[in-house]
């Protein structure tokens, strides 16, 4: 149900009968006040006031096109009322219309701008693909409102994936000073990116783990086949099917009975296809409530709920705040603390989560004895075109980093710049993003005295994705958000990573990859050595190669690769859980 905006135009509040609807829509009656309106539009045909109660009342009820359509006729004779444009923005943004969204919170900035306007605008205006706009609209929006916590980390995510670093530490450390204060609307994933201690994302998570009721843990119903289930609105193509395929086949199922709950599309893909056949139960909940997808996993009696999701986009924490299973985990989808006392436990391993994190965490972390991150060992493995087809040079040395651009920061770009700088023989290969994030990227470059030795690469489908790989020398990982499936994507088309662990389980996960697909040199403690070892590399052909020979030899011995083993030391820990929960 949409509410209206509640200011209305001034030409009704002294009128009987508008006030009368207007007492009826305040009143939650939107069936009552609708007859009302159509009853005095038969007087007064067209009359602006009265279309608007009306497309207000429509909307009240979910008609949400007809108040649409009634609101466009309300503001061609009326097009300064301001309520007006502020439900035609609200009306577009539940049915997914951002051009219209754009135009109509366009007029409110126009005829009344506020924080709250420019934000819905910047919010249109991201949707629509207009990110460099959008990144304005939070800007004074932020400067409308600067003690608004929302706005000024939507205003930080726009900067860092259109690359637009000056003065984004001043944004971050007043960030920090927001969540000290502890203002709610800040989405947590967006800190992760950034350079500020954990403790700073754990005051994040509970802020906005407020929101939800406390309810009880259910108690373990002995059975013999224990139920797991897994929650996730990425069983379709995405990065997260490609890598928990095979643990989802691998389960016992003498031991393990297996639940997906799947919240998002189906999109009849072949992985969507192969998910379904590798549980004993999937379930297809996209356009349920919390409620009923919690109603359905209490059905099954499932004791161990995994969340793969977080708070990354699509996330349903709130099926697990209902607490629908005695035992509720996060793992894979996630790189940090969710901040909640309902997720028990956090699986990572000894990089990313050592024990000593422990108290910037509200879950028990869970150690997997090698890397936490499962891979598929049906992943394909695909010849690279030659170097020419992906608009690289022939010769020379090719650095990557397949990383999304928000991802990059000053401190590890320049040094990358340094290295083409100190290398003519190099050229490096980024992930692109925005036009105006490259031409930002590019303009940084130019700065170094380097043009023409860059190249960005586009998103394109996995097979395409991992072959590219084979033209690539040496990857170039990022802090403080390291990679992680393009980690692993690399490691396992044998192309080597350099990466370099922060202060957060986003940034350490480069470190346990690498480690667990044994080059251990590969992991070095700060930029300096990060800068010099690449240069290093760049001077060692050899070197590199001798990693990729190990890579590709090795590749199903590994233990990042190791996904049999993977499966057994995650049941184990399953195990674990149930008895600790049930002692």
């Amino acid at each position: 149900m949409i509410h209206a905006p509640a200011d209305r135009a001034k030409n009704t509040r002294n009128a009987a009968v508008p006030d009368l609807i207007a007492a009826l829509l305040q009143a939650g009656r939107a069936v009552d006040a609708e007859a009302q309106c159509r009853m005095a539009l038969k007087t007064k045909p067209g009359q602006p006031d009265l279309l608007f109660l009306l497309a207000q009342a429509l909307a009240a009820q979910g008609q949400l096109l007809h108040a649409e359509k009634t609101l466009d006729k309300a503001l061609s004779r009326a097009p300064k009322v301001v309520a007006g444009w502020m439900l035609a923005g609200t009306l577009a943004d539940h049915l997914g219309n951002a051009e219209r969204s754009t135009k109509a919170w366009g007029q409110v900035t126009r005829l009344a701008p506020s924080s709250g306007a420019w934000f819905n605008l910047g919010n249109a205006q991201r949707r629509l693909g207009k990110q460099a706009q959008a990144a304005q609209s939070y800007e004074k929006a932020h400067l409308a409102d600067p003690q608004d916590a929302t706005i000024l980390s939507a205003l930080i995510g726009r900067r860092q994936a259109l690359c637009q670093w000056d003065g984004l530490d001043v944004l971050t450390r007043r960030l920090e000073t927001l969540i000290d204060a502890g203002k709610p609307g800040i989405q947590p994933f967006r800190l992760l990116a950034l350079d500020m201690g954990q403790g700073y994302h754990l005051k994040a998570a509970q802020t906005a783990a407020s929101i939800f009721p406390k309810h009880p843990r259910p108690l373990i119903t002995k059975k013999e086949r224990p139920v797991i289930g897994y929650v996730s609105a990425d069983f379709h193509t995405h990065a997260t099917a490609w890598l928990m395929a095979e643990v989802f086949e691998l389960h016992d199922r003498q031991a393990f009975e297996t639940h997906a709950f799947s919240t998002g599309q189906n999109d009849n893909s072949a992985v969507r296809r192969r998910l379904e056949a590798a549980f004993d139960q999937f379930h297809s909940l996209q356009n349920a409530t919390d409620q009923e997808i919690a109603t359905e996993i209490s059905r099954f009696n499932v004791d161990i709920l995994v969340d793969l999701k977080g708070y990354t986009r699509d996330g349903r924490l709130g099926v697990f705040g209902l607490r629908p299973a005695p035992v509720q985990v996060s793992w894979i989808g996630y790189p940090g603390t969710t901040g909640v006392d309902f997720i028990d436990y956090v699986i990572g391993d000894r990089w990313v989560l050592p024990m000593e994190d422990q108290p910037f965490y509200t879950e028990k972390i869970i150690q997997l004895p090698n890397s936490y991150q499962c891979n598929d060992r049906k992943r394909p493995i695909p010849q690279a075109l030659s170097r020419n087809a992906y608009g690289l040079p022939a010769d020379g040395m090719v650095l990557a980093c397949f990383n999304a651009p928000y991802k990059y920061g000053p401190a590890v770009f320049d040094v990358w710049m340094r290295l083409l700088a100190a290398r003519p023989n190099t050229h490096l290969w980024l992930m692109g993003g925005e036009d105006e994030a490259e031409k930002a990227l590019l303009a940084r470059a130019k700065g170094f005295g380097l043009k023409g030795r860059i190249t960005f690469a586009r998103h394109v489908p996995l097979e395409e994705h991992l072959a590219r790989h084979g033209t690539v020398d040496l990857v170039l990982d990022t802090l403080p958000y390291n990679a992680h499936t393009t980690g692993s994507d690399a490691l396992w088309m044998g192309c080597p990573v350099l990466t370099c662990p922060g202060d957060s389980f986003a940034a350490r996960v480069g470190a346990s990859l690498v480690s667990a697909a044994e080059l251990p040199d590969l992991i070095v403690k700060d930029l300096a050595a990060y800068e010099a070892t690449a240069l290093e590399l760049i001077d060692t052909p050899q070197r590199l190669q001798d990693y990729r020979t190990h890579l590709e030899t090795n590749r199903l011995k590994l233990p990042l690769f190791d996904t049999p083993t993977l499966v057994r030391d995650l049941e184990e820990a399953y195990r674990t859980m149930l008895c600790t929960v049930s002692s």
